[in-house]
């Protein structure tokens, strides 16, 4: 087993025993701010970093004060920070934790007793991952108690340092926490959601109990020719809940050069686990690119894209498909690449009923993975809630899709962009569900795209006289398991550029599904990218949902030596 490949079958034991701690390769070493200096933590009692002071006549928050919170109050202070200067944290950890190995950073485990609720007989507990490695920035943590926030302060007694080779007693009063796992009674070795890394988070499903792809509070100015902008979280606060509550709600304060924003979550595990997600966003200055309920994911490659296929498993990702549902109703599928050159695409709508990443093929045998197991990545679903000015309005689902050379790196972003570019002194609300697990709470009651493959282009046994691309995408569900098999079923296909040639649709009783063949041929000699668009319909009915690809046709040079 190789170096890498051993690395990555220990992170996928870490996830499936509860001991992720994020930074164990690099796709999950989330960058900081460009130009944030390494912070330490603030001396107990001090304020949270940037906020507001207290009113006066208010508790401090020194060890054992409490401070009166709810979410309004959580807005004032990102208001507040918004309209002042950008202060980044200027705190020094101990050297020797930012120069931490992988094992010896592992290492360092939160001590079960020590979690949040841990003798209070309720259904959440939550675990405190320890800063190190990649996860430099302290967060600071609250517990909330009918309406009452008292600081949880860090103690290295928290944690296990026996093979880290540090001594504990320095980290006091110079560490601090980096993030959280939060654990649910049905399983109290695993979790259910973790927050780690700028303002990234995961979740599992309960028919997936395994990580996969991330979300993150907030995108800022993805995918330009720049550095990206990183929001983070400063701080949490967790709520108490109730004897047998099954939902935790927790809030977040949010910081960054360009933007301060209070996030609130609901989560509720279950099969499928619920977040519902509450955001007020405040610019400090003009944002050209700004992601609403951004999602990251990852595609090495997959049956549709085997450009740099060099690995012994069929398929590498964890999630192999863009689904949407529109403002008008139409559901579309868009499979992912990983293209050569960074690509950016905008799907234009007008308040999108969802969106998300999915990990449709459940089929182990397509992956052949019995390590890390992608066929059990779980997907995950944005549903839009109407805010105080209704829905989302106008702008685009945008998707990034980035060039990797291996699985280790996260390479698919996708977030919404509102038509309207974020000022200063705007307030930003936007409310959304998101859903992780298998199964998602909404599909297309048409046929739906279950693969799709491609090749060369061409007739078997002829010699080729041109370059063209062949498209295979079959198509399951709905009604078409109960057409006629001889009915008049057609591919209908649109292509931006070039010209489609031997277009079938016919049916398949393996899958009990249809399959629709064409071949694409370039009108020219350009390698810009061929958008195309295709579904099936019987008398002028669509059948399926909308199909829609990226194909980059290669070099007029690879192109004839592809066809000697």
């Amino acid at each position: 087993m190789t170096d890498r490949r051993a690395a990555i079958k220990k992170l996928a034991m870490g996830l499936a025993g509860g001991t992720f701690a994020y930074g164990s390769i690099a796709r999950a070493a989330q960058p900081s701010p460009a130009g944030v200096p390494t912070p330490g933590v603030p001396t107990p009692g001090t304020s949270v970093p940037g906020a507001a002071p207290p009113p006066s006549g208010s508790a401090s928050n020194a060890p054992g004060a409490q401070q009166p919170f709810d979410f309004a109050w959580l807005k004032g202070q990102a208001h507040w920070l918004a309209s002042n200067a950008f202060q980044p944290s200027k705190e020094v950890l101990p050297p020797a934790m930012g120069t931490l190995g992988y094992n010896e950073y592992q290492s360092i485990r939160f001590r079960g007793d020590h979690a949040l609720w841990a003798d209070a007989g309720l259904e959440f507990r939550v675990q405190f991952f320890h800063v190190g490695r990649n996860f430099t920035e302290p967060v600071h943590m609250y517990e909330v108690i009918d309406g009452q926030a008292h600081e949880i302060v860090y103690d290295p007694a928290m944690f296990e340092w026996d093979k880290s080779g540090l001594d504990p007693a320095v980290m006091k009063d110079r560490a601090g926490f980096a993030g959280f796992r939060v654990q649910f009674v049905t399983d109290w070795r695993d979790d259910v959601a973790a927050f780690l890394g700028a303002s990234y988070f995961r979740a599992v499903g309960g028919d997936t109990r395994q990580y996969g792809l991330s979300a993150r509070a907030l995108a800022v100015d993805t995918a330009f020719p720049r550095p990206e902008e990183f929001p983070r979280f400063t701080s949490f606060w967790f709520e108490r809940p109730a004897k047998e509550a099954g939902t935790l709600t927790l809030y977040g304060l949010l910081d960054s050069p360009s933007v301060a924003g209070a996030v609130r979550f609901l989560i509720t595990p279950g099969g499928t686990q619920m977040m519902n997600i509450d955001t007020a966003f405040y610019p400090r200055k003009p944002i050209e690119r700004i992601g609403i309920a951004p999602l990251t994911s990852m595609f090495f490659y997959g049956e549709n894209d085997r450009r740099i296929a060099n690995d012994w498993r069929p398929e590498i990702h964890d999630s192999d498909g863009l689904s949407m549902w529109t403002g008008a109703g139409e559901w579309i599928w868009r499979p992912l690449v990983n293209p050569a050159q960074l690509h950016l695409n905008s799907y234009f709508d007008d308040n999108p009923r969802g969106f998300g990443l999915l990990q449709r093929d459940r089929d182990f045998d397509h992956y052949q993975d019995d390590g890390v197991f992608y066929d059990r990545r779980p997907s995950l679903w944005v549903e839009p809630r109407p805010g105080p000015n209704g829905g989302w309005g106008k702008g685009a689902v945008q998707l990034v899709e980035i060039p990797t050379v291996d699985e280790t790196f996260d390479n698919i972003v996708v977030f919404w962009n509102p038509a309207d570019k974020p000022k200063p002194g705007q307030e930003l609300l936007f409310s959304y569900r998101l859903y992780w697990g298998e199964k998602m709470p909404y599909a297309s009651p048409l046929g739906q795209t279950i693969a799709t493959r491609t090749g060369m282009g061409g007739t078997v046994g002829v010699k080729r006289q041109y370059y063209s691309w062949h498209f295979a995408v079959d198509f399951m569900g709905g009604e078409l398991g109960a057409l006629p098999k001889d009915s008049p079923v057609e591919a209908v296909i649109t292509t931006s550029r070039g010209t489609t040639e031997h277009v079938t649709a016919h049916f398949v009783p393996e899958f009990n599904g249809y399959r629709a063949l064409f071949d694409v041929r370039p009108s020219d000699d350009s390698i810009e990218p061929i958008d195309l668009r295709m579904y099936l319909r019987i008398g002028g009915r669509p059948l399926t949902e909308t199909w829609i690809y990226q194909w980059t046709p290669p070099s007029a040079k690879e192109r004839k030596l592809a066809i000697r």
